[in-house]
């Protein structure tokens, strides 16, 4: 234990900035823009002592012991830390740290883009910023749990075009620029509210085949920042039953996840898991020039953009969990498990949707995937679990937020 209290006094205020622990104060983005000289220096330091020097089987049992006792954020950034200090340590962090599907831990930002656990679900809350048509995605175990004190995830800005709303998602709670390395994806929507796609910025898959499904605007990189994100890939669709008025009771929504198989909810199935950004941006902030073409974001129509994942899988479909109607209360109700404490159109539950000849057992297809609900004003839980990640999950529970005009 005292090793493990050297190293994090040692390398525990070095590489604030790969670090994934954003905040939303401008305190904060202050703080992170230090003197490249200043930052240079500290790890020249910490390469230099006797941390960066350790045999690797001594240096794998540390950070062993390290990750294993700081398993709960802010603590956990001790962790981010280590990989902060050298390629080797990198190395070996990234192999001692598992994945949220394995350890149940939200770790690096390519956490984010991984499945989540299978036993329990992942318990994050939303805050939604109505001035500034933002939402902020927090890890939190409480309801009660300030914003302030809960681990920032991700921030969606909420930007309007003349036929279609796009929800634009990015790493920084202040940076939301599509040519900016904290761009991870975006979502749109049709002008009623009612279709909505997710794009991803990199390929869900290493097997992902890129199809172009018409001509489409292109502008080439040597135009722009080298920061522009490669592309984006559609991986998932949302549709909302039409219900004018209401009277088909609540709300009914279907999601087609092209990114994540059918399979993997069946015995023995896995879904895809991607290991790292392809701009590294774990691990830099940089990114080569490159002269390829890249795909035209100012398009407002969902027919014009050109990039969608193709697989040769089944897709897995979810739906909402049907509510049933309370008599007493005179309201549909949903167990929540006092996750959800406010009536709301926008609160459901997603359950997996599939065949009898797809063989996925009854107990995994009551299995809630995915719900979200009001807990207070502007403040509502999000609780996922796999196959699903936190990216695609949040982008799922910002559909509910949107306008719809033909379902309510």
């Amino acid at each position: 234990m005292r090793e493990i209290k050297e190293v994090r006094n040692g390398i525990g205020n070095i590489s604030r900035r790969r670090s994934f622990d954003m905040r939303v104060s401008h305190h904060h983005r202050a703080r992170s823009q230090a003197p490249v000289d200043e930052t240079l220096s500290r790890v020249l330091f910490v390469q230099q002592s006797r941390w960066a020097n350790l045999p690797p089987e001594l240096l794998h049992n540390v950070i062993q012991r390290l990750e294993a006792s700081e398993g709960t954020w802010p603590a956990r950034k001790y962790v981010v830390a280590c990989a902060g200090v050298c390629k080797s340590w990198r190395e070996i962090t990234k192999e001692v740290v598992k994945t949220p599907e394995q350890c149940g831990k939200l770790t690096f930002p390519i956490s984010l883009k991984q499945p989540g656990p299978r036993d329990a679900p992942m318990q994050c809350f939303i805050k939604r910023d109505r001035a500034t048509s933002t939402y902020h995605l927090f890890l939190g175990l409480s309801p009660a749990l300030l914003v302030e004190n809960g681990k920032f995830l991700f921030a969606a800005k909420k930007v309007r075009h003349a036929t279609s709303t796009d929800y634009i998602i990015s790493l920084s709670a202040e940076d939301f620029s599509r040519a900016s390395n904290t761009y991870v994806g975006k979502l749109r929507s049709n002008f009623l509210g009612t279709k909505f796609t997710i794009y991803d910025s990199q390929p869900p898959h290493s097997g992902a085949v890129v199809l172009t499904s018409r001509p489409s605007r292109r502008f080439y990189s040597k135009q722009v920042s080298p920061r522009v994100p490669p592309g984006s890939y559609n991986i998932a669709n949302i549709v909302y039953e039409l219900n004018v008025l209401g009277t088909r009771g609540p709300r009914r929504m279907q999601c087609t996840m092209h990114s994540i198989p059918v399979s993997s909810i069946q015995s023995g199935g896995n879904a895809p898991t991607p290991t790292e950004f392809p701009r590294s941006l774990d691990e830099s902030f940089s990114l080569p020039f490159s002269k390829e073409p890249l795909v035209d974001f100012s398009s407002s129509s969902l027919s014009e953009i050109p990039i969608n994942v193709e697989s040769k899988d089944v897709p897995l479909v979810l739906k909402n969990k049907a509510p049933r109607w309370h008599e007493q209360l005179q309201c549909w109700c949903l167990n929540f498990r006092g996750r959800v404490t406010v009536a709301s159109v926008k609160n459901f539950q997603l359950v997996a949707a599939v065949e009898p000849s797809q063989l996925v057992t009854q107990a995994d297809q009551d299995k809630v995937i995915l719900q979200f609900g009001k807990i207070g004003k502007d403040i509502f839980t999000m609780d996922y679990r796999y196959p699903l990640s936190a990216f695609q999950a949040f982008a799922i529970c910002l559909s509910s937020f949107d306008t719809k005009l033909a379902c309510e």
